[in-house]
């Protein structure tokens, strides 16, 4: 069966670029398209974390250049150029649940940036393990 989508997890980490390389690569196995996401949100604190954030400051377009420049450096110029790219604003875990409906599949790294380097699986790629609509790719990197 082919025709189908693929979606991926993209937040420029390392192993955000290894899952979407594995995605591209499964996609052009099985004629599945690719669908890259990224989220956005901001933190609870955000105003006290923050004080001086510039007005200008748009975090959609800074996750939208993450994902371009992820698809740039990951994947081919033809891939990257075939795959459609999604930019949700908030929870990374149920932005991808939601965008996963109806998917063949979903990817995701091992972990990402959430500060908590030491753990064996993130807290993104455990929560969609768990809740996604579909067969769900956990990709991991080389052991420490």
């Amino acid at each position: 069966m082919t025709g189908g989508r693929i979606v991926v997890g993209v937040d420029g980490s390392e192993p955000s670029l290894k899952a979407l390389k594995w995605a591209a690569a499964q996609a052009a196995l099985t004629g599945d398209t690719l669908h890259a996401v990224i989220s956005w949100e901001y933190p609870a604190s955000w105003a006290t974390l923050m004080p001086g954030v510039p007005p200008e400051f748009d975090p959609e377009q800074l996750a939208r250049q993450i994902l371009d420049q992820s698809l740039a450096q990951a994947l081919t110029p033809e891939e990257a150029a075939a795959a459609t790219r999604t930019v949700v604003g908030g929870n990374a875990a149920q932005a991808l649940i939601d965008q996963a409906e109806g998917a063949a599949l979903l990817v995701v790294g091992d972990r990402g940036y959430s500060g908590f380097k030491a753990a064996v699986l993130g807290s993104v790629s455990s929560n969609v393990a768990q809740h996604a609509p579909c067969p769900v790719v956990v990709v991991r990197g080389e052991t420490a």
